[in-house]
């Protein structure tokens, strides 16, 4: 079993940022992945950004050139910095984890879920 827990979310203004953090905890897989999605009132779960045990990173096209996603070994920790938000960025995001060496931009990739944190911009 692998524990997650989000943190970093809020509100902001348009063009705002936010940085989220993921803490892992629990059983250690290797290779692994570790990935943020975000999903809207209404619509489906989609990927945001996902990164391998090798540093190998994916991005949505809709957030690439604003998020960054990022790890912290050491710590266990999950990193997404947000910037030049916008009002589409709103939602809930989560924290999902995935053993294997693969990216896990899919929900069908994903075994871990964190209960999520909001994130709201407004315009």
């Amino acid at each position: 079993q692998v524990q997650l827990v989000e943190s970093g979310g809020g509100s902001v203004q348009a063009g705002g940022s936010l940085t989220l953090s993921c803490a892992a905890s629990g059983r250690a897989y290797s290779p692994y992945c570790m990935g943020w999605f975000r999903q809207a009132p209404g619509k489906q779960r989609e990927g945001v950004a996902s990164i391998r045990f090798d540093g190998t990173a994916r991005y949505a096209d809709s957030v690439k050139g604003r998020f960054t996603v990022s790890k912290d070994n050491a710590k266990n920790t999950l990193y997404l910095q947000m910037n030049s938000l916008k009002p589409d960025d709103t939602a809930m995001y989560y924290c999902a984890y995935s053993p294997g060496g693969g990216l896990c931009h899919t929900t069908s990739a994903v075994l871990y879920w964190g209960q999520g944190t909001q994130v709201t911009v407004s315009s």
